[in-house]
């Protein structure tokens, strides 16, 4: 589902993991262009790989009204679909939606599936984009599912490394590199740490460690600080440099009207992470 509509809309997936009772995911949201007839019944199909009759031949009759400009129920179709695409709130509506229709037939229940509205972060392309792809991934080692994310099935570096060709794209992307071997060395030692060394398998940092380094203004490592349940990652609003984040929170505030100040918040990590700041940040929270 989340392939099919992420087609649709026109959105590109980073990575995603999914978990026994919540998912997330990194997505890039292209800037928009057009869309001619042939390639929106293209990304209609895809949302609907197996039609119905009905579907068939709703699509039949759609793919006539769009050859006549002067068709107001095929331009208003068409209008429909468009206001789906390039959107990530669209997006998200639509797979969470899709999802709840299959579960509820599937679980023989009806109703509400999803507790609230899903929880986004503006990441910064460059380093913001690259440790949140591996918070991400690493959502499986923190709950003790799997020693190695390529380990678990449910996640985008696993699928990667069995050979995705638009995950190893858009991973090689974050890290600026043009081959994928190249690419998935950094990310290792992203992931594991220097060397890309197993040493933090055993267990997630504790919080009382995290919280502890925090109070005396002290570093965490990159590798330490994506081995904490972190708010900063989950409900930050921007995530990335300094000027990034400045820049958005006075675009807000220039929206809203408010004058009232709430700095960018310093990410407590080390090394080539240190510049990264976060909009609206958390403390870790184990």
């Amino acid at each position: 589902m989340m392939w099919q509509v992420a087609e649709f809309c026109g959105v590109e997936v980073v990575t995603y993991a999914i978990l026994s009772n919540h998912f997330h995911i990194l997505v890039r949201v292209p800037e928009v262009a057009a869309v001619s007839d042939a390639e929106l019944l293209r990304r209609y199909r895809v949302l609907h790989p197996q039609p119905t009759k009905y579907q068939t031949a709703k699509l039949a009759v759609l793919a006539s009204k769009l050859t006549v400009a002067a068709d107001v129920d095929g331009q208003r179709w068409r209008q429909r679909q468009l206001a789906l695409m390039g959107d990530v709130s669209q997006f998200m509506k639509l797979l969470k939606q899709r999802f709840s229709i299959w579960f509820n037939r599937a679980h023989q229940r009806f109703g509400t599936l999803w507790s609230e509205r899903f929880k986004s972060v503006l990441v910064e392309h460059g380093a913001a984009l690259r440790v949140m792809a591996a918070y991400i991934d690493l959502n499986p080692i923190r709950a003790g599912l799997a020693a190695d994310p390529k380990d678990y099935r449910f996640c985008g570096y696993a699928e990667a490394v069995a050979g995705n060709q638009r995950l190893r794209q858009a991973l090689t992307v974050a890290f600026e590199q043009t081959d994928w071997n190249v690419a998935h060395n950094y990310y290792r030692q992203l992931l594991f740490g220097s060397g890309g060394e197993k040493k933090h398998h055993a267990a997630s940092l504790s919080a009382a460690r995290a919280e502890e380094v925090i109070a005396e203004q002290g570093a965490l490592s990159v590798a330490e600080l994506l081995r904490c349940r972190a708010k900063y990652f989950t409900d930050g609003a921007v995530l990335g440099g300094k000027v990034f984040v400045s820049n958005h929170l006075r675009r807000y505030r220039q929206v809203i009207g408010s004058g009232k100040q709430s700095p960018p918040r310093n990410l407590p990590a080390a090394g080539d992470y240190d510049e990264l700041t976060v909009l609206r940040g958390g403390r870790a929270a184990g």
